[in-house]
């Protein structure tokens, strides 16, 4: 019960978890690299301002056409974006990881294989994490480089080379601008992290924890995991956030239930005793995140990394949702997809009224996750955090989603649905 006296309406009923304090709340924002960063920074702060001025100011990408912004968070109207980008640039010390993609034809590109749009809304505060596939056909836009040198717009390609395209130094800014004239949102901030950034993000934490609902066993990449709870790091957690053929139907958004999967479970860790707790393991994972970053200037400043930070202190897990960008099929190429126009602007229509978003997809066995049900009625590994108390919600201040809108809350815990039946 709320405060208020009125129970909410949950997103999900399986497997929920309790509604974290500030520190989880601000790392279930964020994922891979840049949960490190802000977690350091509060938890830290001496050492990770010194890191960020140095580190990351000096790495830091501007926004093409980035209005000026105000000096508080809470000024934003309407709430602000964040973009964060994984990579699978074939980094010397971990190109032999990757196999043909780093020797074959294409070696040396990089791809945005990892697309994640942030969405945090003015009072009451909301978060919701729209996943886009790599595979999406959408138009490219026209981006500039570093060295003022302009790429021309292309009119339907891959989202996935929208980073390559932004040439030397432009290409989380290519893909902040594609995804951005894709949504209709303005994004304050952004940053990229490489593959190798969460290999090196995962060990200095000493793994993290999925499950799976049935096996993995996935010879594109090398994975083959039984059925049950794992603990990952090194190469077999790249390993489990690159299969594709080894979940779901095999498509890219399969795939995209396992990564967020992995990254709940990653602050699931993250706000407890065994990280927060413990000092020696703070400053190592704030070093690897510092040194694997690549963040816009607007995101330079630990300032604003402190007032987001408090924006989302009290948000409750049923209010920070996950979802997949809608898509269907693209009828020129059924290896692709594209656009579910009228799905997508009912979810852009809830976010931007503040609304609680429910789930309504039902997963099947095409799907890359399946819930997880509780044991005794509780989801293992709940962190011990006292609940929210929350404001009361009326029937006005819930959206159901689409069926077709893929996604979960972060209430809910979730398992890889391997598509190995033994």
């Amino acid at each position: 019960m709320s405060e208020f006296g009125t129970r909410r309406t949950p997103v999900a009923r399986h497997g929920q978890l309790r509604s974290p304090g500030a520190t989880g709340q601000l790392l279930k924002l964020i994922s891979i690299a840049l949960a490190v960063v802000l977690v350091s920074g509060l938890g830290v702060a001496g050492f990770v301002v010194g890191g960020l001025l140095g580190t990351v100011s000096a790495n830091a990408v501007e926004l093409e056409g980035q209005k000026e912004l105000p000096p508080d968070i809470a000024a934003y109207e309407g709430g602000f974006d964040i973009l964060l980008t994984g990579v699978d640039t074939c980094e010397p010390k971990y190109a032999h990881l990757f196999g043909k993609r780093c020797t074959g034809s294409d070696a040396g590109g990089t791809l945005n294989d990892v697309n994640l749009l942030v969405h945090v809304s003015a009072e009451p505060r909301r978060i919701t994490a729209v996943s886009f596939p790599r595979d999406l056909m959408l138009p490219i836009p026209e981006c500039t480089d570093a060295n003022d040198r302009t790429n021309s717009s292309m009119s339907k390609q891959p989202l996935n080379v929208a980073y390559e395209h932004g040439g030397d130094g432009g290409g989380l800014n290519c893909v902040a601008k594609t995804i951005s004239e894709l949504t209709g949102e303005d994004i304050e901030f952004a940053a990229k992290v490489t593959f190798g950034g969460v290999i090196e993000i995962t060990d200095s934490i000493g793994g993290v924890d999925v499950c799976l609902a049935n096996p993995i066993k996935d010879r594109y990449t090398g994975l083959d995991m039984a059925a049950g709870d794992h603990t990952i790091q090194g190469l077999q957690a790249l390993q489990f956030l690159r299969t594709r053929h080894g979940v779901g139907d095999g498509s890219d958004l399969g795939r995209i239930g396992n990564q967020q999967q992995y990254m709940s479970s990653l602050v699931r860790k993250l706000i407890s005793g065994e990280v927060l707790g413990n000092v020696g393991v703070m400053l190592k994972l704030a070093d690897t995140g510092l040194n694997n970053l690549e963040a816009s200037t607007s995101l330079a400043n630990p300032m604003t990394i402190a007032q987001i930070a408090l924006a989302v202190k009290d948000v409750a897990f049923e209010d920070i949702v996950f979802v997949q960008y809608p898509t269907v099929e693209d009828p020129y190429d059924p290896n692709k997809v594209v656009p579910n126009k009228s799905a997508a602007t009912a979810l852009w229509d809830a976010i931007s009224a503040n609304k609680q978003l429910q789930i309504t997809h039902q997963n099947t066995d095409n799907d890359g996750v399946v819930v997880k049900e509780p044991e005794g009625g509780e989801v293992a590994g709940t962190p011990e955090t006292p609940e929210t108390p929350a404001p009361a919600e009326t029937a006005g201040d819930v959206v159901e989603l689409p069926s077709s809108i893929r996604g979960t809350s972060a209430a809910v815990q979730t398992c890889s649905n391997g598509n190995v039946r033994r």
